[in-house]
């Protein structure tokens, strides 16, 4: 044989496994499903350990952050919001998907709802609301504060009232 030749014998060729590659993809998506199913029990988990209460203070405390006239409109919608969404929660109420006047007609037809008693403050609280959100009303901070110390009012009396549907 000649020492120049290049057709000498050559060990085996190694031949990847289709299989291993498949069971590794498949590997990290059942970790990745795992995780996000951790994830969301832990998320649901600590959700039902706050209280609707909590919830609206921090939600109030959110807006809190754009209490200024030249966002008006956004503060109406955060505040409006906070409030609706602890009505559901505390009271079991329709409230967030409502207009106002379809909510505070429905709160005049039932007369035993906890929130009854209330109407005339959330009537005044969601029209100002709506007048910053809808009709472009300019508000003061003044009248800003007034609405935010109206909203946790509201709360904290409604919290006070007793045990409602939760």
């Amino acid at each position: 044989m000649n020492a120049t030749d290049i057709r000498d014998i050559a060990g085996p060729i190694p031949i990847p496994d289709p299989w291993h590659a498949v069971l590794l993809g498949f590997g990290a998506l059942v970790a990745l499903a795992l995780g996000l199913l951790a994830l969301r029990v832990w998320r649901a988990r600590r959700r039902r350990a706050e209280t609707p209460e909590a919830r609206a203070l921090a939600r109030l405390e959110e807006a809190r952050r754009i209490l200024e006239p030249a966002c008006a409109r956004e503060y109406g919608v955060a505040v409006s919001t906070a409030v609706r969404l602890y009505i559901e929660e505390r009271f079991a109420t329709r409230a967030a998907h409502r207009t106002t006047e379809e909510f505070l007609h429905g709160l005049a037809a039932d007369e035993a709802s906890p929130l009854a008693t209330r109407r005339s403050l959330l009537a005044r609280f969601l029209q100002h609301c709506d007048l910053a959100k809808f009709g472009r009303f300019a508000l003061t901070k003044e009248e800003m504060e007034a609405l935010h110390a109206s909203a946790l009012c509201f709360v904290r009396d409604a919290e006070e009232a007793g045990p409602a549907a939760r």
